[in-house]
């Protein structure tokens, strides 16, 4: 028998799926349980159809999971949909908006059957790249609810504590979150004498200039502001102390997760050639591995790598007009890593700035450039992690520089 394809949609504690042949008629379908015992009923559901897990297409809207990681395992052809597609898909033989699981189990058997060229298979990174990639979304998660945190403190601040703003550039630095978990509201920070500022910025691990910072916070303290009654500061400044406790708390974890995720990052072979790029340090470095993972045929060009980025642009053309735009609908993780590197490169590389300078005189504005930026310094990642070599600013952009000469 040949190909059968198989359409999975998963859900938390279940997964309907549908098997076709290659005419499109009905195998079976079933709703299987989670975990081992789902597994082992997908097996046994297509074991009187096919004999070579090599001849089973199986489509799926997502790429991870215990579920989807022991199809991947049995040797399955899976391969990854966008629920975007999916929804697309169905509108092609429906237009009354009904929508169930098994009716999208039956919209992904379909696909899988004749549109599969058209997406991405699941790739099989190594278990230390998964390991990675575990590491710095949670990495990155506390990056972010602590950015929520520290806004969320701000705004605080700016309702009945406004001088610990003027104080602090940054409410998440150590010198910030030492002297508001010591002084939470304003009557405290006017009454802080120097030695405590000083003794809170030394526990918050400052070496130097300690005498003039501690000037600095105690001049801003104790400036003339307008004050709130007296019941609402002292519920604010209980806020206060609430969030500077938890924005610590992340800062810990934060820590701990890049300490752990610096060496399981410096353990992957390609993580050499990764760093050496301008603008990838340790960090960025791994996000960049984890999030294009590294089964090396899974991109088969530069382009193809650089559109999974989101870097590349899109075109929309129709009759007369036509506008290039900035792909929005991507891999947020990996493109918010992209964007940052080409920031970092511009001090780090002559060739990159020279390029953003280029970019900047030809129009382009500040994000823009940077995009462009970013998307060739993916080509760039591309080409040596398919060649294995590290990276050379001469071969690089001695072209593009020549050609600006």
């Amino acid at each position: 028998m040949g190909e059968v394809y198989v359409g999975h949609d998963w859900a938390e504690d279940h997964h309907d799926v549908q098997v076709q042949d290659d005419q499109g008629r009905v195998l079976a379908k079933a709703r299987l349980a989670d975990g081992v015992e789902g597994v082992a009923s997908f097996h046994a559901l297509l074991a009187d159809h096919v004999e070579d897990p090599a001849d089973v297409v199986v489509a799926t809207e997502t790429d991870r999971g215990l579920f989807v990681g022991a199809l991947v395992a049995a040797g399955y052809q899976v391969i990854a949909v966008n629920p975007k597609s999916t929804s697309r898909y169905r509108e092609r033989h429906s237009t009354s908006g009904a929508k169930s699981d098994p009716g999208d189990a039956k919209v992904l058997a379909d696909l899988a059957r004749t549109d599969r060229h058209n997406h991405r298979p699941v790739a099989g990174d190594s278990e230390l790249a998964e390991a990675v990639k575990m590491l710095t979304r949670a990495h990155q998660s506390l990056v972010w609810t602590r950015q929520r945190q520290t806004n969320q403190l701000r705004s605080t601040l700016r309702e009945f504590y406004p001088a610990a703003l003027e104080a602090f550039d940054s409410l998440s630095s150590p010198d910030a979150l030492a002297v508001l978990s010591i002084a939470p509201c304003p009557e405290q920070g006017r009454r802080l004498s120097r030695s405590k500022i000083a003794a809170a910025l030394r526990r918050a691990g400052r070496q130097r200039n300690i005498e003039r910072r501690t000037l600095e916070i105690q001049t801003a303290l104790r400036s003339e502001q307008l004050q709130a009654p007296p019941l609402v500061a002292d519920a604010m400044s209980t806020i206060v102390a609430a969030s500077v406790a938890v924005i610590s708390q992340l800062q810990t974890q934060i820590a701990g997760l890049e300490h752990e995720l610096a060496q399981r990052f410096e353990m992957h072979p390609d993580a050499r050639i990764i760093r050496s790029l301008p603008g990838l340090g340790m960090i960025l470095g791994a996000r960049v591995l984890a999030e294009f993972g590294d089964d090396p045929n899974r991109y088969d060009t530069a382009k193809s790598r650089k559109n999974y980025a989101g870097t590349s642009p899109i075109t929309k053309a129709s009759g007369k007009h036509r506008v290039v735009l900035a792909r929005y609908a991507r891999n947020k993780h990996l493109a918010d890593a992209c964007y940052l590197s080409a920031f970092a490169a511009l001090t780090a590389s002559p060739g990159a700035r020279t390029f953003y300078d280029q970019r900047r005189a030809a129009g382009d504005t500040h994000h823009r450039a940077l995009r462009a930026l970013g998307n060739r310094l993916v080509g760039i990642l591309h080409g040596c992690l398919r060649h294995h070599t590290l990276y050379d600013e001469h071969t690089a952009w001695a072209h593009r520089l020549t050609l600006a000469a």
